[in-house]
């Protein structure tokens, strides 16, 4: 019986994709954070998305979950907000994904309405605990704009390595 890599490359991987988030917003924090703007860096999310589409993972909620908690104890201070939302937007991705085949204009799509909906979900979530007082407007023009906008070019240059990683890695 054979063994994919994948089993080994997939939770690496992604707390390279989580931990390189975070290097990314200390390393350029002048510019991912002033007052104008916010921007998120979400390539854990990026590595998810491709994971569903190209790879197969064994347990991928168990690894929603411990990226969700790694990054609730790393960056939020709070346990909850990303324990409970990494593993509803692999769901969700894994929900769509049935309905369509592979492709970058799909996989694209597919990565930026998760992006939307996790950054919504998570500024929703930090206004019911009293987190931020931002109007949703605010939010949507300073946050979620150009997080969207930041995470499409990740996209548009990692999606053909990632995409050839995972599927040599899962033969």
């Amino acid at each position: 019986m054979r063994i994919s890599k994948i089993r080994y490359y997939y939770p690496l991987g992604l707390f390279i994709a989580l931990f390189l988030d975070g290097a990314l917003s200390d390393t350029f924090a002048g510019n991912f954070f002033n007052s104008n703007s916010t921007i998120e860096s979400r390539l854990f999310l990026l590595w998810i998305v491709m994971s569903v589409f190209f790879a197969e993972v064994e347990h991928p909620y168990f690894w929603a979950v411990t990226i969700g908690l790694t990054f609730d104890l790393f960056f939020t201070g709070i346990i909850g907000p990303f324990f409970m939302l990494v593993p509803l937007i692999l769901y969700l991705t894994k929900v769509i994904y049935s309905f369509f085949t592979p492709s970058f204009i799909v996989v694209l799509l597919i990565y930026l309405i998760d992006i939307a909906l996790f950054t919504l979900l998570f500024y929703w979530i930090n206004v019911l605990i009293g987190f931020t007082s931002v109007s949703l407007a605010s939010f949507i023009s300073g946050t979620l704009g150009p997080t969207l906008a930041f995470n499409l070019a990740a996209f548009v240059i990692l999606y053909v390595p990632i995409k050839g990683l995972m599927e040599l890695a899962s033969r």
